[in-house]
């Protein structure tokens, strides 16, 4: 059997790999999941992304599968049960940020028509097709990344800077920073 050739940074550890060839760099669209990712991505901050995906059904678990509605109504003990749970980051900032940014979330997609609506217009509403050589010619940001930041900012999100924008923007599809020689590059 021949093994693919993916990113550099996939490794092989299967989960990452799987994320990799499953979802990495593939356009999303459904709001619940753009919001979970942009959950996932602010915990990230500081961490490696493995360390956040070996969570992820913990904070599907722990985040009412995302659902940004019940989010806002978490109370104080809701949110001192969180910090208890290993499941997810501990990070007490982290876990007040996820709450504001579902408050922010739904005021963007009531405004907006939708999440998918608005995030997508940082790149106009098209994925931007890279075509880097190797792992190191991937900016950590583009400008599109840092207007993204800003205007998420200034709409109540934390944990949303500019390279963080970045990395959802790739997790989400709305860039392929898939390198040239890997197997998903051609095939999003």
């Amino acid at each position: 059997m021949t093994i693919p050739i993916r990113c550099r940074w996939a490794g092989t550890d299967p989960l990452y790999c799987a994320y990799h060839d499953q979802e990495w760099g593939r356009p999303l669209h459904d709001d619940r999941r753009l919001f979970e990712m942009l959950i996932l991505e602010g915990a990230q901050a500081g961490l490696s992304w493995l360390t956040v995906l070996r969570r992820r059904e913990g904070y599907r678990r722990a985040f009412a599968q995302f659902d940004a509605a019940q989010i806002v109504s978490f109370d104080a003990d809701k949110l001192a049960a969180l910090r208890a749970d290993p499941g997810i980051i501990r990070n007490r900032l982290k876990i007040q940020a996820a709450v504001d940014n579902a408050r922010a979330y739904l005021a963007v997609s009531e405004q907006f028509g939708g999440f998918d609506h608005y995030i997508w217009q940082f790149v106009d509403h098209q994925p931007r097709r890279n075509h880097w050589t190797c792992h190191a010619e991937v900016p950590v940001s583009t400008p599109e990344a840092a207007a993204m930041s800003r205007d998420l900012r200034q709409r109540g999100f934390r944990f949303v800077g500019p390279t963080i924008c970045y990395a959802y923007m790739q997790a989400v599809g709305m860039v392929n920073d898939h390198t040239t020689d890997c197997f998903c590059h051609a095939a999003i």
